[in-house]
């Protein structure tokens, strides 16, 4: 699989995670409140990854024992082309604000709009999401986009507001500036990730998910929420790993290729991929806008598949640190020994390089146009 078909296809893995978490959440929400619910997701999606970056150090250690077996406090320089890039202090204020953003901010106005908002009418106004990220990218941080992406764009968001639609709402409550405020919270915070998005995903991830638990349970207990039944809290943390917590790392790995916008484009697409389920879950035969919402969506991401965005440019010099293969980008030197192992992680820097080649807004190609 060649690195565009690639990122692309995590991109959509992470939407269709997402969006299968949409209706186990409604089965939840019938035995805890919606900040109970949302705090155990993040607090099952912060638990679960960490566990799971520990075992994954504790595995790459035994390797690394195995295979070199350096006197006492020495380091092995070869397990800098394993280590995994930390945030580092200049990156910080972008994942604490994403964090601040997406995981409490976001939440909390979500909820808080739910109690006086009908559902039909959030469902349209969620897909405002994908919107406000797309917004932001390309006029705070100068994404490019291209008219096929912009049609892709709509597409998709067309297909979200047919899926969502319901004959016979009218008017738009107060709470559903609420809604806003709330899909305006989660495109910052799709903005914000992009910027530490070159580090360590399931570590991103997993801070997201050990700091906007905590603060959504104590809302909901603040609130008068009590602990729910064992099984359930189980359910739903299992859930949040899951439907939050890969679908996030997924979802920080496609940033990294795709630029904010692309990501934020294909991701709209989970709740097509929720009502799927749902249809599995409680089957009857899908209303005529699941079939309309699916044609338009599908419309929308062969249109940005189809994308070729080709021109000269410069690569600025960079250090940084990330997966990658020894592509045009990557012709550095090693300072360790290294066997040819592909895909690594080391500090690495980008000399200064004018060339010219099809490419989207990734971690190297953040330039303006």
């Amino acid at each position: 699989m060649n690195p565009r078909t690639g990122a692309i296809s995590t991109a959509l893995a992470a939407a269709v995670l997402f969006g299968a978490a949409t209706p186990l959440a409604k089965v939840l929400l019938g035995a805890m409140s919606p900040f109970m619910v949302a705090g155990l997701f993040y607090l099952g999606s912060g638990i679960g990854l960490f566990v799971l970056r520990m075992a994954r150090r504790l595995i790459k250690s035994g390797h690394a024992g195995d295979s070199h077996r350096e006197p006492e406090g020495l380091v092995d320089p070869a397990s800098r082309a394993t280590s995994i890039s930390p945030v580092s202090h200049a990156e910080l204020p972008w994942l604490l604000g994403s964090i601040a953003a997406g995981g409490i901010a976001g939440p909390a106005l979500l909820m808080l709009g739910l109690s006086s908002t009908p559902a039909a009418t959030t469902a349209l106004l969620l897909n405002l999401e994908g919107v406000l990220t797309a917004v932001i990218a390309w006029v705070v941080f100068r994404e490019n986009v291209d008219i096929p992406v912009f049609l892709g764009m709509v597409a998709i968001v067309a297909g979200g507001v047919v899926l969502s639609w319901q004959p016979g709402d009218t008017g738009v409550p107060l709470g559903a500036l609420l809604i806003v405020g709330a899909c305006l919270c989660w495109a910052i915070d799709n903005n914000l990730t992009r910027k530490v998005s070159s580090n360590d995903a399931m570590a991103i991830a997993s801070a997201k998910g050990l700091i906007a638990g905590p603060a959504n349970l104590a809302i909901a207990f603040a609130a008068g929420a009590s602990w729910p039944p064992a099984a359930a809290v189980a359910a739903a943390m299992v859930t949040g790993l899951v439907g939050y917590g890969v679908s996030l790392v997924l979802f920080v790995v496609a940033l990294r290729h795709l630029g904010t916008a692309r990501t934020g484009a294909y991701f709209s697409v989970a709740p097509l991929f929720g009502v799927a389920l749902s249809l599995l879950l409680w089957p009857e035969w899908p209303h005529v806008a699941f079939w309309v919402a699916a044609v338009l969506m599908t419309i929308g991401i062969v249109l940005h598949v189809r994308e070729r965005h080709e021109h000269e440019h410069k690569h600025d010099w960079i250090e940084h640190a990330h997966p990658h293969t020894h592509d045009e980008h990557h012709r550095h030197k090693h300072d360790f020994p290294y066997e040819g192992d592909e895909p690594h992680t080391h500090r690495h820097v980008h000399p200064p390089i004018t060339h010219s080649h099809a490419h989207f807004p990734d971690v190297h190609h953040r330039h303006r146009h």
